[in-house]
């Protein structure tokens, strides 16, 4: 019976779990302050000053290896006295894990694309759409504003939510956080341009390595839950046609889950990309699609919280760990 007891305390109190809920219900409000907007404003000061003259690839790398170190230690030494405190731990890492991922505000931006569109109209839908995309938005046409919300919507399902959660199972809200900080990193001089080429090497093929497992989990789990085989075939064929080595994963999964197609040449700050395609029909995209799209990410993010508990529970892992 104790055991029994201690298993669905487990599954009540587990941080993994109440941090999804916290996230589920509130999202990301602007006005709430987030450590990833604080590790954004040490990643602008540290390239502004940086960012120049030679020995770019090593400055850049300096700054990657010096930011995930503190943030592993700040969290690794805040969090030891809390070991003695079994409930405020609980908390303290519930309110992290929240912190850490970022399921809902990654469906409500797009599904605020898709009413920017019906109600407002192309103009403002491009712009509401650059807001969470790097590409171009200001001649795509309404198919491929559509095409690029669903490209965002499964690509971040891996780095938001799986990514996270999955380094949050290997070693806690340390290990969490230094992928945010990371995947951060990327986001922001990760790109391939005459700024960022070199600078943003490092922390660019950090992210891709970090990266690796978790987007190839989140591809098999969409399949899973959706018992979509044209997606798993997808998934084989166009999951390293990507110039991401992670990225087309999850995209070729849903893009054989709706049976569309992906990818093609795009704008990165006026300079024309030619992407792979993924999938070979290039059907129009409607609301559906998004709505299953959508529907996908929350049964993957359900999934993977379930089995993380399983894992953790058939190994009899602890419930504070640090």
């Amino acid at each position: 019976m104790d055991s029994i007891i201690n298993h669905i305390r487990f599954w009540l109190l587990t941080p993994i779990i109440l941090g999804f809920i916290l996230d589920s219900l509130l999202g990301d409000p602007y006005w709430l302050p987030h450590p990833v907007r604080f590790f954004g404003k040490l990643i602008f000061v540290g390239e502004k000053y940086l960012n120049r003259g030679k020995n770019k690839v090593l400055k850049g790398g300096i700054l990657a290896f010096v930011l995930t170190g503190i943030v592993f230690s700040f969290f690794k030494f805040a969090l030891m006295p809390l070991k003695n405190y079994p409930l405020i731990a609980l908390i303290v890492k519930s309110i992290f894990v929240y912190f850490g991922i970022a399921n809902r505000s990654l469906i409500t931006e797009s599904l605020k694309v898709e009413r920017t569109l019906k109600k407002k109209g192309i103009v403002e839908a491009r712009k509401q759409l650059g807001t969470i995309v790097g590409r171009d938005t200001a001649k795509l046409k309404e198919n491929h504003i559509r095409i690029a919300t669903l490209e965002t919507l499964s690509e971040n399902l891996s780095d938001g939510v799986i990514a996270p959660l999955f380094y949050y199972a290997m070693g806690g809200v340390p290990l969490m956080f230094t992928y945010k900080m990371v995947n951060t990193l990327d986001s922001m001089i990760g790109y391939k341009n005459e700024r960022f080429r070199q600078f943003g090497k490092v922390a660019a093929k950090t992210d891709d390595v970090l990266n690796f497992v978790p987007a190839r989990i989140t591809a098999l789990l969409m399949v899973l839950v959706t018992f979509s085989w044209r997606g798993l075939v997808f998934v084989f064929k166009y999951g390293n046609k990507h110039s991401s080595p992670n990225a087309g994963y999850p995209e070729a999964a849903l893009a054989g889950i709706l049976n569309c197609r992906f990818g093609g040449p795009n704008y990165y700050l006026g300079k024309l990309v030619e992407k792979p395609f993924i999938g070979k029909i290039a059907k129009e995209i409607k609301y559906v699609d998004l709505k299953k799209a959508v529907m996908t990410n929350v049964l993957v993010s359900i999934v993977f919280i379930f089995l993380i508990s399983l894992i953790q529970i058939g190994t009899f892992y602890p419930l504070i760990h640090p």
